[in-house]
This record gives structure tokens, sequence and C-alpha cells, in this order.
């Protein structure tokens, strides 16, 4: 796996932080991390990324709702961070889901099961 532009959508500052630091140290390029379905949906449009990280659950927004926004003008790899995987699940039955908390190694393999899939 390649160095990848990573967006992070997550409305947790510190987890947002330690996750752009891990991904830094696994040698990817995070271009930005936002905390709201609105930010996420116009980073995606300016910086194009080839991978989306998105909690699932936002204060503002839905992590879900950007995803499907953002796929509305093509695709983009992508996961969902979540504490709560059901419920992820039963609105994205397909969807590569990484529940909270989660370690890098699991971090690594949901962004190779990301990158694997085929464009819907």
């Amino acid at each position: 796996m390649g160095k990848l532009s990573i967006l992070i959508v997550e409305d947790e500052a510190i987890i947002g932080m330690l996750l752009s630091e891990v991904l830094a140290g696994m040698g990817h390029e995070v271009i930005a991390v936002v905390g709201t379905e609105g930010a996420a949906v116009a980073m995606a449009a300016e910086y194009s990324p080839d991978l989306l990280i998105v909690d699932a659950g936002l204060t503002s927004g839905n992590g879900v709702s950007a995803v499907d926004m953002i796929l509305t003008t093509g695709f983009v790899p992508h996961l969902f961070t979540t504490g709560d995987a059901m419920k992820v699940r039963l609105l994205k039955p397909d969807a590569i889901i990484l529940e909270k908390p989660f370690n890098e190694t699991e971090l690594a393999d949901a962004i190779a099961s990301a990158l694997a899939r085929p464009s819907m």
C-alpha cells in the first residue's frame, strides 16, 4: 500500500489528532481532519482524497450521509469508525466498519479492505 491522501471526518478533536498521527506514522498524508458533515463534503470536493475515514456519528450532521453525498460525484474508498457497529450495519450492510476502540493493525486491515473494494 503506497502513500494515500486521507480525509478524516471525526468530531472528537483528540481522536482526530491521534488518528492523524497514526496514519502519518504509517506513511500516509492526512489532508484534513474535519468534524461536520458539511465540512466533509466540502473538503472531499476540494481535495479529492484517496480514502475517507469517517466517524459514522457526528455531533453536527451524519457521517453516513456525508459519504453518501460525496459518492454522488464519484467513488472514493471509505470506511466508517464507530462505537456502535450494529447501528451503522443497519444503515450500510456492506460497509467497512472499524469499531472504536481499535489498534493500528485493525486500522491497516480496514484500509486495505476499503481499497480492495470495487467502486459501487
